[in-house]
């Protein structure tokens, strides 16, 4: 049932990061009154967003990361995790699955190992 779980919260996750880069694509070529948006700027900014949303789902199929405590932000292919983990190894995870995502270029892992509260 944890895999079901799991998977449903991962197909969410990439639905959601879809919809909100292409959401803030279009808002920053709205906002832009001096010249057009590049195509390169705008395909970067949903290739980055696409980055994240992989980057979540696997986090979220994984058995030994709690995705819903990391945080995952991506800028040129460099990716930046936050949040609180229970154990190095689920740290050292975390960073391990998000490298293993096509277009990431380095992971700055930010994430604190914090005991569990009893």
């Amino acid at each position: 049932m944890n895999k079901k779980l799991n998977a449903a919260i991962a197909a969410g996750i990439l639905a959601l990061s879809a919809t909100s880069a292409l959401q803030a694509a279009d808002r920053h070529a709205q906002a832009s009154t001096d010249h057009a948006p590049s195509e390169s700027a705008a395909e970067r900014f949903i290739d980055d967003a696409a980055i994240t949303a992989s980057i979540k789902a696997r986090h979220a199929q994984d058995d030994l990361v709690r995705a819903f405590v990391i945080e995952v932000e991506t800028v040129g292919g460099e990716v930046q995790l936050s949040g609180f983990t229970a154990s190095p190894e689920e740290k050292e995870r975390a960073e391990k699955l998000a490298l293993g995502v096509d277009g990431v270029r380095a992971v700055r892992n930010d994430i604190v190992v914090r005991a569990a509260a009893d």
